[in-house]
């Protein structure tokens, strides 16, 4: 399973958001129309995953020493905030308003494909973010690790 791309979605009333059909269509053919919703430790979004990433993702979250501190942080706030969103069948699911207070998400978002999940980004926040993250990348030296990279 796969995501790319930036879409944008609207929340209703009840705080609900449609997946965009061709991201349902992925989330469809994996055999389970489940999702996680959590929050990301270092940018103001909401990272969601499909059930059986997430599973990878919390086992591996999970098996960190609980007796380091940080570890044991990272534990409380991204296990500790996840939801499971049952997608109806009209492709939308429920966020948490404890999710979209985190956020601040209220009416407009964007979703951003990110391989193996979503990112869901008030569309304030990513206005306000991404030109600063673009002007970030063209003045700042290539990560070494980004050096062997083609693209």
């Amino acid at each position: 399973m796969f995501f790319r791309g930036l879409h944008q979605v609207s929340l209703d009333q009840k705080g609900r958001v449609a997946i965009p059909k061709r991201l349902r269509e992925t989330i469809v053919q994996s055999g389970n129309r489940t999702l996680v919703a959590t929050i990301d430790l270092q940018s103001p979004c909401l990272l969601l995953y499909p059930f059986d990433e997430w599973r990878l993702i919390e086992q591996k979250i999970m098996s960190l020493p609980n007796i380091d501190p940080m570890a044991r942080r990272y534990q409380r706030l991204f296990v500790g905030f996840a939801h499971e969103l049952d997608m109806d069948g009209q492709g939308r699911v429920l966020l948490p308003a404890v999710l979209r207070e985190h956020v601040g998400l209220e009416r407009q978002g964007v979703l951003l494909g990110q391989g193996n999940k979503l990112e869901l980004w008030p569309q304030e926040k990513w206005d306000d973010t991404c030109p600063d993250m673009l002007e970030e990348v063209k003045n700042e030296p290539v990560p070494e690790v980004l050096e062997s990279l083609s693209i």
